[in-house]
């Protein structure tokens, strides 16, 4: 067996874990490889925050039968479910086949013929806050959708609705559901509200002319959109198979990281 490590190397928690675990599978005798050879490994051990998982998944999806084990060494950890205390027993248990694997799918993105893909979310925005509001089109491949007067739209999975989406006032949606979360920033209209589309579709957006904005993906990747230019977002072929941690229950995950239901008063 297998395995690679990526860690967030600013993190000195996620530093003494990563060289703790280098010693803990020489003891078990399993190999660790480097990242460039991620299509070798049987397993990965993310430390870090969800941003070091968003980052992360640029590799990790090049091998699509890999498992992965998100350690939270971060703030919120909302993707890194595995508490660094759980994580030895977690793996154990994966040894003898006695874990739960949560399949998160991913979007893919078309822009000027690149493919980018998407953990979180695609938004499509103003190209700085002076900006004038956009006029975004968003059809399908059949039919129009809708026209959006707005600072931007988030496009999420459903992995990505507990993220930028949520902030915005974008719904919940559980992860093993295949669907495509809209949420307008800002909009105009205040009758224009979220929507949750099918995961069957493929959304094709324009920007009306004389207008220009930037596409952010996954809160790194930045693009600048000319007006009339067509972006397509579709689901992709490609997913990340998570690892979960021993009783976990994602409602009381949104409870616990989120304050999901909390009386605030």
């Amino acid at each position: 067996m297998k395995g690679t490590i990526i860690y967030n190397e600013d993190k000195i928690e996620a530093v003494k874990l990563y060289h703790d675990l280098k010693e803990f599978f020489i003891e078990k005798d399993i190999e660790i490889v480097p990242k460039t050879d991620i299509l070798e490994a049987n397993f990965a051990i993310v430390i870090g925050g969800d941003g070091t998982l968003l980052r992360a998944s640029k590799t990790l999806i090049k091998n699509l039968k890999i498992d992965v084990f998100a350690i939270n060494a971060g703030s919120l950890g909302f993707l890194t479910e595995i508490k660094i205390e759980e994580f030895k027993p977690t793996f154990n248990n994966y040894l003898k086949g006695r874990v739960k694997k949560e399949s998160r799918q991913l979007l893919e993105v078309v822009i000027r013929g690149e493919v980018i893909d998407v953990l979180n979310e695609v938004v499509i925005s103003k190209k700085n806050a002076s900006s004038k509001i956009l006029n975004i089109s968003m059809c399908t491949e059949n039919t129009k959708i809708c026209d959006y007067k707005a600072d931007g739209i988030i496009i999420a999975t459903p992995t990505g609705s507990t993220a930028y989406s949520l902030s915005a006032g974008g719904p919940i949606v559980m992860p093993q559901i295949k669907a495509i979360v809209v949420t307008p920033l800002a909009p105009h209209n205040l009758a224009t509200r979220p929507i949750i589309i099918s995961g069957e579709e493929k959304l094709i957006l324009t920007l009306n002319p004389k207008q220009k904005g930037c596409i952010i993906i996954d809160g790194e990747i930045e693009k600048e959109v000319e007006n009339d230019e067509k972006i397509l977002v579709s689901y992709s072929q490609k997913k990340i198979n998570l690892i979960l941690p021993e009783n976990r229950d994602y409602y009381g995950i949104l409870r616990d990281k989120l304050k999901w239901g909390d009386n605030l008063c």
